[in-house]
């Protein structure tokens, strides 16, 4: 990655999934640079213990890295990178990272994947009408 999440330390990945979405990628882009645009159906339904993530590094529409959803892991990050569907939608893998040293007890790490997966696997998916 480029730019400030590099310069923190190498980042290790924790969890990733790929899976299609009906959209075209700089439609899934868009809908992750601004889950609340205007005209979006909602999709971006946070839990008491989590935040919005703010857009740290973007390549649109390849590329997309948010911050944290969890103010208990500050220094975590959620990479998308989106690819191409011969369907006309695209391919969507995220990768939750984190520079730290330590990983969260398994139960918790599962925990935070699975947010990932339902957020952008159920959730957004959701919102393109599929």
């Amino acid at each position: 990655m480029r730019g400030g999440p590099s310069s923190q330390g190498d980042p290790r990945e924790l969890g990733s999934r790929e899976r299609a979405q009906p959209a075209p990628a700089h439609v899934v882009f868009d809908s992750l640079c601004d889950p609340y645009r205007a005209g979006a159906r909602p999709w971006l339904r946070l839990l008491p213990d989590e935040v919005e993530p703010a857009v740290l590094e973007h390549d649109r529409p390849r590329l997309l890295v948010w911050s944290s959803l969890w103010p208990r892991h500050p220094r975590f990050l959620i990479r998308f990178d989106l690819g191409l569907e011969a369907s006309g939608g695209c391919r969507l893998r995220w990768t939750l990272l984190t520079p730290d040293p330590y990983e969260p007890d398994p139960s918790h790490l599962g925990h935070l994947r699975k947010r990932l997966n339902v957020l952008v696997n159920e959730g957004l998916r959701l919102s393109y009408g599929q």
